[in-house]
């Protein structure tokens, strides 16, 4: 059974599986992309016919599009492609990118990034500003299949790991171009080391926990391609308050807060 929900982002929708959503790490990655949480922000670098500036971005992995719908709302002079192996997915965001009024902003492929990794698949070559990624977080048979295989895939690589995922976005980036991470503080070896093997250099870094105090379960990662070895840490974000409701800065991101 299939939900069609408002985000609260302008009139923003996506369409998703009952029982199984996007979660606040999605959101995350696009605010830090965006620079709203203290990252330095994606930059406008493409040029249109007219010669007017714009990002070209791509959502590695984008399932339901959330993360390429609320990065084209919060950089409103971006253009991406959402890169989704599952066509069952892929129609889903097709579809929620008409009813928000993205369709001219946002276009979704049927690929795996497997394939754009080894040259098997050309998603655009050289052509990407940024890249987004919220990959699957945990190792290949890490845990036992859920029995709703959507929420496996998106959570356990399958036929794609992070090394792909760096390999992917270097292909597709242009050189100095940025890749947004979104991942798991207990994967950073594994990160780093496929960030530095496609030859991304981890240039930020974020670390949220789920309330003050607490050990981080996220982590925010920018690399640039072909750029020097210096890793700039950020101020950590809590995305609950002790009494258990949103943080001020987690409601600003969501658009909670009115001026």
């Amino acid at each position: 059974m299939l939900r069609t929900d408002s985000t609260g982002f302008g009139d923003i929708k996506v369409i998703q599986k009952k029982g199984y959503g996007y979660g606040v790490d999605a959101v995350l990655l696009a605010a830090f992309a965006a620079g709203e949480t203290g990252a330095s922000a994606a930059a406008s670098v493409s040029r249109d016919d007219e010669g007017q500036k714009f990002i070209y971005a791509a959502d590695l992995g984008t399932d339901c599009g959330i993360v390429a719908f609320v990065f084209s709302h919060k950089v409103p002079g971006s253009k991406v492609l959402g890169i989704e192996k599952r066509e069952e997915a892929a129609a889903r965001a097709r579809e929620a990118a008409e009813l928000s009024g993205l369709q001219d902003r946002v276009s979704i492929l049927t690929a795996d990034v497997a394939d754009i990794a080894c040259g098997r698949f050309d998603a655009g070559t050289g052509l990407f500003d940024a890249v987004l990624s919220n990959p699957p977080y945990f190792r290949k048979d890490a845990a036992i299949p859920s029995a709703a295989s959507d929420r496996y895939t998106a959570r356990h690589e399958t036929t794609a790991g992070i090394k792909d995922f760096a390999a992917a976005a270097s292909v597709m980036l242009k050189r100095g171009g940025n890749f947004w991470l979104v991942h798991r503080p207990d994967r950073l070896v594994d990160i780093f080391a496929a960030l530095r093997s496609a030859d991304l250099e981890p240039k930020e870094m974020q670390l949220v926990c789920p309330h003050p105090g607490e050990p981080a379960n996220i982590v925010l990662i920018n690399a640039v391609k072909g750029g020097g070895p210096e890793l700039r840490m950020l101020p950590e974000l809590a995305v609950h308050t002790q009494d258990g409701g949103y943080t001020q800065e987690i409601l600003r991101i969501y658009e909670r807060l009115r001026n």
